[in-house]
């Protein structure tokens, strides 16, 4: 952390897309136009409308788009209520990034990746599967593999459909938890429609979602094979101050805002269990 990320800058939405009934993706950009400030994939940036409050959301944007930010929010609360009432052209304050960030200029470097989300769990992701797109030269295969209560509820569907599944290398694999009309995809809970997949035990995870998904995620990868040292995840729940001073993410010796958001499985399995 440096002072840099206390300071809040302003931002103007200039583009307010509608994901599913309860997710709306905001596009923010400097009054000067271009980012507010970089960031890597799976860091984190604290919203703000002064007067009404201030929260830690994940930047979905890839850090390689140099044009804008996004935030995929979940309409859940009083902030992300009047969010979602905000039109284009608005401002907001936003200050950031906060928390590390996925390897992958290091670990994930050179690998086969294997991508597991659950609902809201796709937007931390989004930004990591981008920036592997933009640098495929970099990666093994991809493999997504992605799920939500309904068709509905899918984030990014557009983007999915028409961009990640039209690239080579790159295979994605949807599910809804229920039958529903029009859908002829997969109909099941991720963590059983992975081990239908049964993915090769070489691949990198990457996984992210409701903690319940995760816990039977990653029981249902240890089933194939997976090592815990293989899975990595994305912790965001009870992020407040971002920077390891009100000790509301305090995990025994860990504050998720600075020694996370992202843990690899081996490291979190270390710590109490009081998340």
């Amino acid at each position: 952390m440096n002072n840099d990320t206390l300071i809040p800058h302003l931002g103007v939405v200039t583009d307010i897309r509608i994901d599913t009934p309860d997710v709306k993706t905001f596009r923010v950009v400097s009054p000067e136009g271009g980012k507010v400030f970089e960031h890597m994939p799976g860091q984190c940036a604290m919203l703000s409308i002064p007067g009404v409050g201030e929260a830690m959301f994940s930047i979905t944007s890839s850090p390689t788009n140099t044009e804008f930010m996004e935030f995929s929010i979940k309409k859940c609360g009083c902030l992300t209520d009047w969010l979602h009432l905000m039109d284009v052209g608005q401002q907001i304050t936003i200050r950031g990034p906060y928390g590390n960030a996925f390897p992958v200029e290091t670990e994930l470097k050179g690998k086969d990746l294997l991508f597991i989300a659950g609902g809201i769990g796709l937007a931390p992701l989004r930004s990591v599967i981008n920036y592997v797109r933009d640098k495929r030269e970099n990666y093994g295969s991809v493999q997504i593999v992605y799920g939500s209560r309904s068709k509905d509820d899918l984030v990014d569907y557009q983007e999915i459909i028409n961009e990640w599944m039209a690239d080579d290398g790159i295979e994605v694999n949807l599910t809804i938890d229920n039958p529903q009309e029009g859908w002829e995809g997969h109909v099941g809970f991720v963590p059983n429609f992975v081990k239908e997949l049964e993915p090769s035990t070489s691949k990198t995870v990457l996984v992210c979602g409701p903690p319940i998904m995760i816990k039977f995620t990653l029981a249902g990868l240890k089933e194939l094979g997976f090592e815990e040292t293989q899975v990595y995840t994305t912790m965001e729940l009870r992020m407040k101050c971002g920077v390891g001073k009100c000790g509301r993410c305090n995990i025994g010796d860990k504050y998720v805002c600075k020694d996370g958001p992202v843990f690899r499985y081996d490291k979190l399995a270390e710590l109490p269990n009081e998340y």
